[in-house]
């Protein structure tokens, strides 16, 4: 059997990355072909763990009290529930020539954890880490400008969680628009992802269609 193609959905907050793998998913199985739709952080045991970090429900002591883990902590937590992901979910559905689709994967732990650290040499030590987990086929970023994002997330209405300051979202705005040279080697497409979901949408089915058309 011919293997799936994998493709991960990326960008800031508020950038549409749930929704549109949710779209992209549900208009590849109306076209007939086997789609897994998938999430990083997890729902696995260490995806469950990152997510109370993320709300505030885990926190670790230090010299001021208590605190969220540090981002250090993070990116290997992140790094542990993606190989999790891809042991098992992702390659054996791929195996099975499904297509699996992530909204986030490791150019999420390069973007966060790399700015949240302020160190640009940081974003060398997250693709160490991350350097057993398998390449996408494509990966695509929905470039949002902040204030978009920032009124989307406003209008979900959600408890915001540990990366949704507004400034730090500015900054990972910034690092996306650039992001693939943190990738090298891999396939990375930008979409506009300001304009309306349904032209978004278009444009990833577009993008996934040309990628299937080269086999």
């Amino acid at each position: 059997m011919i293997e799936g193609h994998f493709i991960a959905i990326e960008g800031i907050d508020g950038a549409g990355t749930t929704t549109q793998a949710a779209r992209l998913a549900a208009a590849l199985r109306k076209r007939g072909l086997p789609v897994r739709a998938t999430h990083e952080p997890t729902d696995g045991p260490i995806g469950a763990l990152i997510r109370q970090v993320l709300n505030g429900r885990v926190v670790v002591s230090g010299p001021a009290g208590t605190t969220s883990p540090g981002w250090s902590t993070l990116a290997l937590l992140f790094a542990a529930d993606r190989l999790d992901h891809l042991q098992a979910e992702i390659i054996p559905n791929l195996m099975d020539g499904v297509t699996v689709i992530t909204d986030r994967y490791d150019a999420s732990s390069i973007a966060y954890q790399g700015i949240v650290s302020g160190d640009a040499a940081v974003s060398a030590w997250i693709r160490s880490i991350n350097s057993r987990a398998r390449r996408p086929d494509l990966t695509i970023i929905l470039d949002v400008s902040p204030e978009t994002a920032l009124e989307r997330r406003r209008l979900r209405g959600n408890v915001p969680d540990l990366f949704e300051e507004e400034e730090l979202q500015r900054r990972l705005a910034r690092f996306y628009e650039t992001i693939e040279q943190y990738l090298p080697g891999d396939r990375v497409l930008h979409l506009n992802g300001n304009i309306d979901a349904d032209t978004v949408h278009a444009g990833l089915v577009a993008a996934v269609e040309a990628l299937r058309a080269e086999g």
